[in-house]
């Protein structure tokens, strides 16, 4: 009888059958992720391990490292905090043109990278808009760090916002009510009541603003100038190995650049179980 109930159980599952759609779900991860990781390491085959180090070590390439790795933490950093605040309002206000507002946090994702980072290029220049009146102060955004910082914040702040909103929309008010009529300042109720809510998604947020902004070439390369040891990015530097056919070098660059992301994501996720389950746990 209860065998019987559950053959019923998985004959009435919307998808049918889990072999197959495992199979396909196996299938397409394989030919879109795990493949072309593959292809990576097939590349460096013939390359030795001094040869690998001397590649991902070189003096310029380090220094595209701390560009890309340092910019793209402080952007990360500004996305949370302007995500969160941003989130915020989309979720507790209703005020006019909110949907146009909530509609244009994607719309880096829908822009091509090459727009965002000649517009924003234009936009931070000495001659641009807002550049001008920096300019005054003896202070440049275009061809700096700041203008690489921008960009990337730009192309992040999706990742944020979205990764907090439904998490503050399914957030019950009362708690808040609660704790606002046991005495509980704003700050407070903040710290101990929505923050431990969101902190997860904000994680997640942070990891995938942080995975893509060091990755990013589009809305960066423009506004960055690429000057050699100043504002190169690191994905300037393998496309500039490709084009100079060195293409071991330009792997082993990818392969440091894949690792790093990889190492990102699973420690967000690592903190993020182990909060839950201290949350759980109180």
């Amino acid at each position: 009888m209860l065998s019987l109930k559950n053959k019923r159980k998985r004959n009435n599952t919307v998808i049918p059958g889990f072999g197959l759609s495992m199979g396909i779900t196996i299938t397409m991860l394989s030919l879109i992720v795990l493949i072309p990781l593959c292809s990576v390491l097939l590349t460096l085959s013939d390359t030795t391990f001094a040869g690998f180090w001397q590649n991902i070590t070189d003096e310029q390439t380090m220094a595209t490292y701390k560009v890309s790795f340092s910019c793209a933490l402080i952007a990360a950093v500004i996305n949370v905090s302007f995500g969160i605040l941003l989130a915020w309002i989309l979720t507790r206000y209703q005020f006019p043109l909110k949907s146009l507002l909530d509609g244009l946090i994607e719309l880096p994702f829908a822009l091509p990278t090459a727009v965002a980072g000649i517009a924003l290029t234009t936009l931070y220049s000495d001659k641009g808009w807002i550049g001008a009146l920096f300019d005054k102060i003896d202070v440049k955004i275009s061809y700096t760090t700041i203008g690489i910082t921008i960009a990337m914040v730009f192309i992040g702040i999706p990742f944020v916002v979205r990764s907090i909103q439904p998490v503050l929309e399914k957030l019950d008010p009362q708690f808040e009510e609660a704790a606002t009529v046991l005495g509980a300042s704003r700050f407070r109720i903040f710290c101990k009541v929505i923050l431990p809510e969101i902190l997860p998604a904000a994680l997640t947020g942070f990891g995938l603003a942080f995975a893509r902004a060091i990755g990013e070439y589009g809305s960066v390369v423009f506004i960055a100038g690429n000057i050699p040891y100043k504002t190169q990015i690191t994905p300037l530097i393998i496309m500039s190995k490709l084009e100079q056919f060195n293409y071991a070098a330009a792997t082993s660059i990818a392969l440091v650049m894949i690792l790093f992301a990889f190492v990102i994501l699973f420690g967000i996720n690592v903190l993020q179980a182990a909060i839950n389950k201290v949350a759980r746990g109180s």
